[in-house]
């Protein structure tokens, strides 16, 4: 990938490619490897852009190869989905043990979620899992937790993805829950093998808590909250923008000049997952009013406490006296604190917190739900939830992500496959058999639906079944393929 320095030829070609939108998505050339050294590519470019017909097209054909991804012409399937499926494994695997252009090097083949991303992500791999164990290929699931921890071990934390443009932020982490599925499979031996990893992620999302106090509230991704618990969100260590997404960034960029920290908050969003969402925009819907680093995220802070309760999990195994009871008293203060700041009184469901302004989002998203996904929630309150989710999230083709409809592809009609799964097992968590089996038959029916006239497995899907097929939103077009859709698929048509 080209640095993004202005100053530099290797910069001004970077910027030149992707403000003129030499290509349709702004990931294709931050992806692009150099046939050529960069410093002879941008010579040549200083000497070249001027010539007379010149084409940025053809220079970057000539001096750079381009991703290619996986694509099928529309066509009705000739084959059942668990087929298809079980066939799209090997081609969304990937081998890649050495570092190649802004790729990073793994130790393990890997699955792709397909489309355009042609890395290993971090919390779409946990969902691509659950569909890899259901077809038997455990030696995939393992391969890909291991290259976590590869990643842990050597730059100290799992990026959003094996790209160096990915290289200052992470994503939700569901690592633990990675190590607590395989955990099933293997036994609990392997929370004792990949303990010093969770302990490392967990210092990476902690870091910078001992510096906080009253007056000092946050760093990195820590805040300290009023009565003095901890809880985290989401950050990024820069505030440039993104290679991946450097013309809209800057564009939005435009429409609030004054916002010094909008680059920042904007990838922070893309840290969460849910790139991009109405529960991010102080206004709800405007990209300009982006505020994610001022927020402390349900979902987040779960995951992060699911994470910590394995590491307890592992100590108890272990016999370490002394760090079992470090580690319960961090659950212990992290469940409070959830349920202390994250539930919402008024609407009786948990909510983000704005902790600049001291009081809950305006937002009602499907990251209420996660509580219940890992268990922590009263039967009250889960009860409430569950009937909020019923009565406004739940569509014919499965959960809205958000019940407010905007351009943003986080929002309503859209509807994503990891939060089908965390709908459906919070259901089941507390007993409301009847509405985790209409989660279920619902998304389930909606994919094969769209599978019998297309042939194809997406990213996405409208939920609102009288949405068009195109109305899914977001900064690039629906993807193919597609890891997580694929996994949830098969593990939900196996927990039957």
């Amino acid at each position: 990938m080209i640095a993004i320095d202005t100053s530099s030829n290797a910069g001004t070609l970077f910027a030149d490619v992707q403000a003129q939108h030499v290509f349709d998505d702004q990931k294709t050339f931050a992806d692009a490897v150099p046939l050529y050294s960069l410093p002879y590519i941008a010579a040549k470019y200083a000497h070249q852009k001027e010539q007379e017909g010149f084409s940025l097209l053809q220079f970057v054909r000539n001096n750079f190869m381009l991703p290619g991804q996986l694509t099928e012409h529309n066509q009705k399937p000739k084959k059942s989905i668990d087929d298809h499926i079980f066939g799209l494994w090997d081609k969304l695997t990937r081998t890649n043990t050495k570092d190649n252009g802004s790729l990073i090097g793994l130790p393990h083949s890997y699955v792709t979620p397909g489309g355009r991303f042609e890395e290993q992500y971090y919390w779409d791999s946990y969902f691509t899992m659950l569909g890899l164990v259901e077809s038997d290929r455990v030696d995939l699931v393992e391969g890909m937790i291991d290259n976590f921890t590869y990643l842990i071990n050597t730059i100290g934390f799992i990026p959003n993805a094996n790209r160096t443009y990915y290289l200052t932020r992470s994503q939700i982490p569901f690592y633990s829950a990675m190590v607590r599925l395989l955990e099933e499979i293997k036994g609990p031996e392997i929370l004792i093998k990949y303990l010093p990893t969770l302990q490392k992620e967990h210092e990476f999302w902690m870091k910078g808590s001992e510096t906080l106090d009253e007056e000092n509230n946050c760093c990195l991704r820590v805040v300290r909250m009023e009565n003095g618990s901890l809880l985290n969100r989401y950050w990024d260590t820069e505030n440039t923008p993104r290679p991946e997404g450097y013309a809209l960034d800057v564009a939005v960029k435009m429409q609030a000049p004054d916002n010094k920290e909008l680059y920042r908050n904007i990838r922070a969003a893309c840290e969460s997952g849910w790139d991009f969402s109405s529960r991010w925009l102080s206004d709800g819907k405007n990209l300009h009013s982006i505020c994610t680093t001022e927020i402390v995220p349900v979902d987040l802070n779960c995951m992060l406490l699911h994470m910590e309760k394995t590491i307890l999990a592992a100590f108890s195994l272990s016999g370490n006296i002394s760090m079992q009871k470090k580690y319960e008293q961090l659950v212990a203060q992290r469940t409070a604190a959830i349920e202390n700041y994250l539930w919402d009184e008024d609407s009786h469901v948990y909510k983000d917190y704005d902790f600049k302004n001291k009081h809950a989002t305006s937002s009602f998203t499907l990251a209420m739900l996660f509580p219940l996904y890992i268990g922590i929630s009263s039967n009250e309150r889960a009860a409430a939830v569950l009937s909020f989710v019923k009565k406004n999230m739940l569509k014919e083709g499965g959960l809205l992500t958000t019940n407010v409809k905007t351009k943003q592809q986080w929002d309503a009609v859209k509807g994503w496959a990891p939060l089908q799964w965390i709908g459906y097992a919070a259901a089941l968590n507390y007993g409301n058999n009847e509405l985790s089996e209409n989660i279920r038959k619902s998304w389930m029916q909606n994919i094969e639906h769209k599978y019998r006239l297309t042939g194809h497995l997406m990213e996405k899907y409208p939920v609102v079944m009288t949405a068009s097929d195109n109305d899914t939103g977001g900064e690039y077009p629906n993807q193919d393929g597609f890891g997580w859709t694929n996994g949830v698929y098969l593990k939900m048509k196996h927990s039957l």
